[in-house]
């Protein structure tokens, strides 16, 4: 990770010379390098899939919105280009999540022009966890010997134990950098040599905070273009609509469930998933994590989980191959489907226009044979 950041830091420099050229005009407008200079449209840039849709759904064609990780790409790894950076600079508004997947976000933005740069953080706008270690998840490597403790259980489970974790991530200090502040926490005024907890980012897959976000997106795309104020606040209403439905429907699954507990044979991007409908899980690897090899020790207590618990599906997530679900499934007969995090989409997904609410939808079938 400390190289990513280097790296990421010096192409910032080598590129921090062309923003003059490409900078925005007093009102706010690009002036060249962008789609939104010829049209007068506003400019966004969004780092992944559930905000490009959010912004997709409230400005519709008032906008040129653009999303940074391509379709199909690991979000976890993602590093912006020079070009990218530029794309960034020239934007009147850039969106991202905040969390340990943009932790390049900051040192772009500080060799940017500040005064000119509006910004829309996503883990500002909703209330946010600590990503959790539960019993049998597999811990990150650690660069030095702190520890957290582990839930016995599953996730919400009372009885702890101690156990290696994962090290705390970097909270560090915003960038000096124009920020709406509709809806939006109040910085955390941290040094940023200062650690501490590490946040799960993945807000969005609580449609409750999905809601929130629509709402607050509005707020800031109304702030920056005041003539289409009223579209931004009626497109964005209808959409929360949606997602409010679709909450409805994933209620209704676990409401009349068997059971509350899922496997996640996979990455576990579901924290807020999972508290906001009571859900309990175990899963192979933290949210963010970079491995993708479990030990046998994860594999067996999965599988045994499975079998003791008699788990009729096991999940992994999208754009995953799948191969620990498989491999369980072989074990104990559980049937393997994808529980979709929409975290980012496949080429032939966002091609066919799917959205975060269509996404969403996908799990409510697989939720109920899974809680059967």
């Amino acid at each position: 990770m400390k190289n990513r950041i280097m790296i990421l830091a010096t192409a910032s420099i080598l590129v921090a010379g062309l923003f003059s050229a490409c900078g925005k005009t007093a009102e706010g407008r690009v002036k060249s390098g962008s789609v939104a200079a010829e049209d007068g449209r506003l400019s966004i840039v969004c780092t992944n899939f559930p905000e490009y849709d959010f912004a997709r759904a409230i400005a519709g064609d008032e906008a040129d919105i653009t999303m940074l990780l391509k379709p199909g790409a690991e979000s976890h790894t993602f590093e912006p280009t020079p070009d990218q950076m530029i794309t960034i600079q020239n934007s009147d508004l850039f969106v991202y999540v905040g969390g340990d997947s943009d932790e390049w976000v900051e040192d772009i933005l500080a060799s940017m022009d500040s005064t000119k740069l509006t910004t829309f953080k996503l883990m500002d706008k909703v209330d946010t966890v600590e990503e959790e270690l539960v019993e049998g998840m597999e811990p990150e490597d650690e660069e030095e010997g702190d520890s957290e403790s582990v839930k016995s259980e599953s996730a919400g489970a009372d009885e702890e134990v101690d156990s290696e974790a994962v090290k705390s991530g970097s909270v560090g200090e915003e960038a000096d950098v124009k920020k709406v502040t509709s809806g939006s926490s109040a910085d955390s005024g941290k040094d940023e040599e200062e650690e501490g907890p590490e946040m799960d980012e993945h807000v969005w897959t609580s449609p409750k905070n999905a809601e929130k976000l629509v709402d607050a997106m509005a707020e800031s795309l109304g702030e920056l273009d005041e003539d289409h104020r009223e579209l931004f606040r009626k497109n964005a209403d209808a959409y929360i609509k949606e997602i409010e439905q679709v909450d409805a429907e994933i209620r209704e699954v676990v409401d009349n469930g068997k059971r509350k507990e899922i496997i996640v044979a996979d990455r576990f991007p579901f924290r807020y998933f999972c508290d906001e409908f009571g859900l309990t899980y175990y899963a192979a690897f933290p949210g963010c994590s970079t491995d993708t090899q479990p030990s046998a020790k994860t594999v067996a207590f999965l599988t045994d989980k499975v079998s003791e618990d008699n788990i009729p599906v096991v999940f992994h997530i999208e754009l995953s191959n799948g191969q620990m679900a498989e491999a369980i499934s072989g074990d104990t007969g559980a049937k393997v489907c994808e529980l979709n995090a929409v975290h980012n989409v496949s080429d032939k997904d966002f091609k066919a226009g799917e959205t975060y609410v269509s996404l969403m939808r996908r799990n409510v079938d697989v939720l109920k044979e899974a809680l059967q």
